[in-house]
């Protein structure tokens, strides 16, 4: 009877130290697994801070580009609007010291002699009436035509016969020269010459203006 009591207790004994055993290697099975989901955790909040600076930083940089990107545009429309009002006062400026020239008869009588050469030229034709505004008119006589159709033979060795036309007097300055049948004409009044050369104008305003030419 006292054998069977010792063996039961030995049992009892083996079975709560295995107990104990398996409860040890649970708890630290349990705390391993804890271990790697916080580990797990941690790197998944990590990855998810990075994405977010990372997504954070490029929306910055987005920001800061899409803002420089407006400023380069406001600076470029501020600079071309700026560059358009010069040249419209200097195109003014111009236009309104070719005018006072009329007055000035010594001064401006070659002038006309050259504008009218040249739509000559640019007309080609052996015959042309010339046209001009009422103050140019009274300007323009048989010697300052022959001075014109002179520069023309000058340059091409052919003839041509100017006369003042009998149209009336044009509204802007300058010459306007008809072919005798009508059908062609050429046009060199002060607006269109300036047209024709409005490119030529606009570098040379920019480079005098916008340009820095100052050696270094």
């Amino acid at each position: 009877m006292e054998s069977t009591e010792t063996d039961r207790t030995a049992l009892i004994s083996d079975i709560e130290a295995d107990a104990q055993v398996e409860a040890g290697q649970i708890l630290k099975e349990a705390e391993n697994q804890a271990a790697e989901k916080r580990e797990y955790a941690e790197k998944q909040v990590a990855s998810l801070l990075d994405d977010a600076r990372k997504k954070a930083q490029d929306q910055a940089e987005a920001i800061a580009k899409r803002a420089l990107s407006a400023a380069d545009l406001e600076i470029k429309r501020r600079s071309m609007g700026a560059r358009d009002a010069v040249m419209r006062d200097i195109m003014d400026r111009v236009e309104k010291e070719l005018e006072a020239m009329i007055d000035d008869a010594q001064r401006y009588r070659p002038v006309l002699a050259d504008w009218i050469a040249e739509a000559a030229l640019g007309l080609g034709a052996a015959s042309a009436e010339v046209n001009a505004s009422g103050k140019e008119r009274t300007l323009i006589d048989d010697q300052l035509l022959a001075e014109a159709g002179g520069k023309v033979h000058a340059q091409t060795n052919r003839h041509v016969k100017l006369t003042l036309s009998a149209a009336p007097p044009l509204k802007s300055q300058g010459v306007v020269l008809t072919a005798l049948d009508g059908r062609t004409a050429f046009n060199n009044q002060v607006k269109t010459r300036l047209q024709r050369s409005q490119r030529q104008i606009r570098t040379l305003i920019y480079d005098a203006l916008f340009t820095d030419n100052r050696k270094e």
